[in-house]
């Protein structure tokens, strides 16, 4: 059995408050290589997003058939955010590759968390934004609010 690493995150949101920008760890798995350039493309976009103004407050959530990357605060709307990390044009770009099956399994786990137990933003306007990074610098962060729409 493997235990998740507790550690808070070293980063702080604009109130001094602990910011969620660090993906659980579980302590004693190495991630495969694609596994860590896909958490430092988290890192770099929950960082990003911080610097506009979003306040990170939940990372990698994941329901049955559905996952989101980071949910943040936006002045009172609720902003779901897939990340899309592209090292090459091999495949497509970023943005080509948030397909309409990634979106419903985005959708689900928006709906999931909206309707989880005590959630105090059921009532919040929702967004759904995308971070697309070509490569794993910060010169290449492309930010899309309102990237797509539930409907």
């Amino acid at each position: 059995m493997t235990k998740r690493d507790t550690r808070a995150p070293a980063e702080t949101d604009s109130a001094g408050r602990e910011a969620a920008t660090a993906t659980p760890r579980i302590v004693g798995v190495r991630p495969t290589p694609a596994q860590a350039r896909g958490r430092f493309a988290e890192d770099l976009a929950a960082r990003h997003l911080a610097r506009h103004g979003l306040r990170v407050i939940e990372r990698n959530v994941r329901c049955r058939g559905g996952e989101v990357d980071i949910v943040c605060l936006d002045r009172g709307t609720v902003v779901f955010v897939e990340v899309r990390l592209r090292t090459g044009s091999r495949f497509g770009g970023a943005a080509e590759s948030i397909t309409a099956a990634k979106r419903r399994r985005i959708l689900l786990a928006a709906q999931w968390w909206l309707g989880a137990a005590g959630r105090c933003h059921r009532a919040a306007p929702c967004r759904f934004d995308a971070v697309l990074l070509d490569g794993l610098d910060e010169t290449g962060i492309t930010w899309l609010p309102g990237a797509f729409d539930a409907g």
